[in-house]
């Protein structure tokens, strides 16, 4: 790895006066997605089977209600396809106002769908194309939700200004175990099954129509503006990504594995390692969990303020370095059956994915010229994706079942580790003098009289 020594703070551009309301509109827009990926996934296990998928064998239902919640993962690539040469093309604002409207109304359409029993087979075929939905606007949230916020600000500090989209999961799980604690401790579980989880669903739209009402206020972002003064925008973004671009896509796409795969661990598969394996009870698992993401709500853009001030590639690294090591220390700590050793150990190992999430949008837009960061980060991070978050439960559960012991997820942390540090090695570190002289160029008379 080169070696990038940022200027001292003092003599960095200050942020426009725009730059925390921008900060606030990309935190609501992923706090939105993870808030439904909450809520999608006790809906898809307790729910759905009964209400869309019904029929004699319970276990059929469970699986179809299943595939239905993984569509959305498939199609993000496609939304980060469509949104990612839109936003290139006509700007972050524009998109990223239609991309929440795309996520909050299928959220909204499935909190209100007739079950099965009313409308018949269209009940499950309707739920799949908002889930479809649903991908396809979290595909383009992303990448525009990162940038509305870290091109308000100052480019020399863009891994904290970034940071507001990658608060979006531990603040999304918080909001939606609270809505779930509320309506279990006033309804009962009929009537939870019955029409509570619709309520879950329907919140939702107190948080879309909050973020649609601070994007419609925001202006474009300064940086967008100096490409269209000097009217550079790509004709085609995904064709120049792939073309011009394609270590720069591999070092973003590879980053992000490590920290996916380590978010699944710690938030899906500890649950049932720790309740089937050391006979906790689910409220242990999910208090230790809600304990962690509360520490990742400061620990995030601390850790994106950090890789401001130190070489952020290093500091990624390291951290991908240290879940590697990490990972058979806390399973040799929960041996013991300690739910006070269990929380502990998750606040760690969630304190480690915000060294590398915390930095990674900064990391993975920072990998693309400013005229095609929307299109390159939106691909880089849906497809990796598919690759890392979408199967690792999968691949935990699989290798737990083969084996009986935690052996092999370890390995298969490490090589994840490894895979990550490969894709740090072929990125480049912060350019902010490229972001600095679009902006001064943009500002001359000769762009502006173009």
């Amino acid at each position: 790895m080169t070696t990038y020594n940022p200027a001292p703070q003092s003599g960095t551009r200050k942020a426009p006066a725009g730059a925390m309301k921008a900060y606030i509109a990309s935190l609501t827009g992923t706090s939105l997605e993870y808030y439904d990926f909450a809520i999608y996934s006790v809906a898809s296990a307790l729910v759905f089977p009964k209400v869309f998928f019904p029929g004699n064998d319970e276990f059929v239902g469970l699986l179809l209600s299943f595939s239905a919640f993984a569509v959305g993962y498939l199609a993000r690539p496609l939304g980060g396809v469509i949104f990612g040469r839109l936003g290139d093309k006509i700007g972050r604002k524009q998109v990223l106002f239609i991309t929440l409207m795309v996520i909050g109304i299928a959220t909204v359409l499935i909190g209100a769908l007739p079950g099965y029993a009313s409308i018949g087979v269209a009940a499950p075929i309707i739920l799949v194309l908002l889930r479809l939905a649903q991908g396809i606007g979290v595909g383009g949230e992303w990448g525009g939700a990162v940038l509305l916020s870290s091109e308000f600000g100052d480019p020399k500090r863009r891994g904290f200004w970034s940071s507001a989209a990658q608060i979006g999961p531990p603040a999304g799980n918080l909001m939606a175990n609270g809505v779930l604690a509320v309506l279990a401790a006033t309804i009962s579980t009929e009537a939870f099954l019955d029409w509570g989880w619709r309520v879950a669903f329907l919140a939702s739209a107190l948080l879309v129509v909050f973020g649609l009402v601070i994007r419609l206020k925001l202006e474009e972002t300064p940086v967008f503006k100096a490409i269209k003064a000097q009217g550079d925008q790509p004709k085609a973004p995904i064709k120049e990504v792939f073309t011009k671009e394609p270590r720069a896509l591999v070092a973003a796409a590879l980053s992000r594995v490590c920290p996916d795969v380590l978010y699944a661990l710690f938030t899906v598969f500890v649950a049932v390692y720790a309740t089937k394996e050391l006979g906790m009870t689910t409220g242990n698992v999910l208090s230790a969990i809600l304990i962690g993401s509360a520490f990742q709500l400061v620990l995030i853009p601390a850790a994106g303020a950090v890789t401001d001030r130190f070489n952020r590639r290093l500091v990624y690294g390291l951290a991908a370095a240290g879940t590697a090591l990490y990972i058979p220390l806390f399973f040799l700590m929960i041996q013991g059956r300690s739910v006070l050793m269990l929380t502990v150990g998750v606040v760690i190992g969630l304190a480690f994915h915000a060294f590398m999430y915390g930095p990674q949008a900064a990391y993975i837009t920072e990998q693309f010229p400013a005229r095609l960061r929307y299109a390159g980060s939106s691909l880089a991070y849906t497809l990796a994706g598919v690759i890392g978050g979408a199967v690792a439960p999968l691949i935990f559960t699989a290798l737990y079942a083969a084996t009986g012991n935690w052996f092999l997820i370890a390995a298969y942390l490490l090589t994840a580790a490894v895979v990550t540090i490969v894709g740090l090695a072929l990125g480049r570190d912060p350019q902010p003098d490229e972001e600095e002289r679009l902006l001064q160029d943009s500002s001359t008379p000769t762009a502006q009289a173009s």
